[in-house]
């Protein structure tokens, strides 16, 4: 298994309720894919750089995968198509 980060950011209009859901969901997958999650820093509620769609605020949320990286593309696939996340990021942590 290798290390990842992953670094995504939520819609600013969920409510805290969706939030915990969308944490739920990643979590969902990452296992789904014989992953886990190791530590997650939640950054809370920021400034854009530049609007997203509507967004100009947003919830940051960074998270230390191990996974396999064959898996990668569905997680990837998953994160892209998951409304609730405007942006996300996965790249390969020093070992």
């Amino acid at each position: 298994m290798r290390h990842y980060e992953l670094t995504y950011i939520i819609a600013s209009d969920v409510d805290e309720e969706g939030f915990r859901n969308v944490l739920a969901q990643v979590q969902q997958w990452v296992e789904e894919l014989q992953g886990r999650i190791t530590e997650t820093y939640q950054w809370g509620r920021r400034k854009l750089a530049y609007q997203i769609s509507e967004y100009t605020e947003g919830y940051y949320i960074t998270q230390q995968l191990e996974m396999q990286p064959q898996t990668l593309s569905e997680l990837d696939r998953n994160l892209r198509l998951y409304s609730p996340i405007i942006r996300h990021l996965i790249v390969r942590a020093d070992e």
